[in-house]
């Protein structure tokens, strides 16, 4: 059974509840190594009436309280810290992949965090260009641009680095139909409308040709890449900025999509949701995205076994 480091993501939200009540069923897939600890657990566990017990933990050995739905410094360096003994972990080669439970940017800027996310985090840590997808097994988004303002997203999308993103996926993803969104209406109109389309087709060519393949496909205009007709014929799709690929993404399969990690020397999923203030240890936050995050974290540790 493979090992599994869970980092908790933001105490005040509802990570620790969803590790909790599903904590037999993980139990069932793979051996959970959650990077906590356990007098949090114990109080977690009393705020939604659950038995407490004791859980394979790797503690941090840092005193902090939970304070329901509240941005706080204390929560962002927990989150920190747990999400770094994960790391930790996986080079050591002590677990197979990690899933990581929501953090709060807010609370990790108050913490004197200066990485945006996750997946911020592991671009620096292991110097590598991380890729960011998520989604399910109906359809998958990765983003070419994550969290920059919109209005910078034009001026990002240069040759070289375009370039060297797809021919990054496109070693990953080698073997389906990637369609590749364009940034303006209508894919620019042929420069009616923008023609930031043109570098893209540049790239699009230049990567088919080096690999011998029409897989990349596009660019696709924006507004018609994620209808029903269109999406039965391609499973992945690259956006090129951040709500332009999760808005639709969200809005069609919101409970069970996941976060992907790739591009890494590890594997790392996610929950594809934020910490969820508003809900957090009610007993009502959805467990899918969770179940999905472990359940893919194995099946991508099995396929490509880079631990």
């Amino acid at each position: 059974m493979q090992k599994i480091a869970i980092s908790v993501g933001d105490i005040n939200g509802v990570g620790l509840e969803l590790l909790l009540r599903c904590h037999d069923e993980v139990s069932r897939l793979c051996e959970p190594m959650y990077c906590v600890d356990q007098k949090l657990l114990d109080d977690a566990s009393e705020l939604i009436n659950i038995k407490k017990r004791d859980y394979n933990t790797k503690a941090l050995n840092i005193d902090a309280k939970i304070e329901i739905g509240k941005v706080t410094k204390t929560s962002g360096d927990y989150s920190y810290n747990s999400f770094l003994k994960a790391i930790k972990l996986a080079k050591n080669k002590d677990v197979d992949a990690i899933v990581t439970l929501p953090i709060h940017k807010e609370a990790w800027s108050k913490a004197g965090i200066n990485y945006v996310g996750h997946t911020d985090m592991l671009r620096d840590v292991f110097k590598a260009d991380a890729i960011m997808m998520l989604g399910c097994n109906e359809m998958f988004v990765a983003l070419f641009t994550e969290h920059i303002p919109l209005k910078e997203v034009a001026s990002n999308i240069l040759y070289s680095k375009l370039y060297s993103f797809l021919n990054d996926f496109t070693s990953i993803i080698s073997d389906q139909k990637i369609a590749v969104l364009g940034l303006n209406p209508h894919a620019g109109d042929n420069g009616v409308l923008g023609d930031e389309e043109k570098i893209i087709i540049q790239v699009i060519n230049d990567i088919n040709s080096k690999n011998n393949n029409e897989n990349l496909v596009g660019p696709i205009v924006p507004d018609i890449a994620f209808t029903p007709r269109f999406r039965k014929n391609y499973n992945y799709f690259i956006a090129m900025y951040h709500d332009q690929g999760l808005a639709p993404l969200k809005a069609l399969y919101f409970d069970q999509s996941i976060n992907v990690s790739l591009n890494l020397p590890i594997i790392r999923t996610s929950v594809d949701h934020g910490t969820a203030f508003d809900i957090a240890y009610k007993g009502v936050a959805s467990t899918q995205s969770y179940i999905n995050a472990i359940k893919s974290a194995i099946e991508f540790s099995n396929k490509y076994n880079k631990l």
